[in-house]
């Protein structure tokens, strides 16, 4: 299964499948088929088999899915049975709504700190965190095990701040920040430009005009 090529088309779907499993979860609904999971989540039932066969067989024809043995695997698939360690840079409005997301820990990821290069936001109290100064960003990474940082910053100076990242051994990005950035092999960026999302719903509300 390693080996295998699987679509960012298909790995975009997995937290979707997820979700809805853990919220059939939640409900206590213990077995499910691709055409009711088809009903609920919207992609047709064999679109539903398909992306799910790239990672093994995981139903059994005429009974469904174990939905919580499904969520579990499609847990793993994502790597959510591991923790990662997290530094938020950009303290800002979005930042601190970041930071103040509990869903964060439950999923698996721990933010271990708040950097800011604004000296008026150096030492305020956001959450269980002190904002610390980013002239000290590459020491912490390198001394807390960090995995990931969180990019809350704006595009003018964002790719030096990823360089210095990238130096102290960060492996992954989830970048708010509205620029596109260079990055080495192996380090990997999620970019979420809230603006580009926004303009696509315009472009959706204009068709449905």
């Amino acid at each position: 299964m390693a080996e295998k090529n699987i679509s960012m088309a298909v790995i975009r779907r997995l937290p979707k499948y997820h979700r809805y499993l853990g919220d059939l979860l939640d409900k206590e609904v213990h077995r499910i088929s691709s055409k009711e999971l088809s009903d609920i989540i919207g992609f047709t039932a064999s679109q539903i088999r398909q992306d799910l066969n790239n990672f093994g067989g995981f139903g059994q024809q005429g009974y469904g899915y174990n939905v919580e043995a499904l969520h579990n695997e499609i847990g793993n698939i994502l790597g959510l049975n591991k923790i990662y360690n997290a530094v938020l840079v950009g303290a800002g409005n979005l930042g601190q709504a970041i930071a103040n997301y509990a869903g964060f820990r439950k999923a698996g990821f721990e933010i271990k700190a708040l950097f800011d290069a604004n000296p008026r936001m150096i030492g305020l109290k956001i959450r269980d965190f002190e904002v610390l100064d980013s002239e000290n960003l590459e020491s912490f990474v390198k001394e807390n095990n960090i995995d990931i940082a969180i990019l809350c910053i704006p595009k003018n100076g964002a790719q030096d701040v990823v360089d210095r990242l990238i130096n102290a051994g960060i492996k992954g990005i989830w970048n708010f920040a509205p620029v596109d950035l260079e990055v080495p092999k192996g380090v990997i960026v999620e970019n979420v430009n809230l603006t580009e999302s926004l303009f696509t719903l315009s472009y959706l509300m204009k068709e449905n005009e």
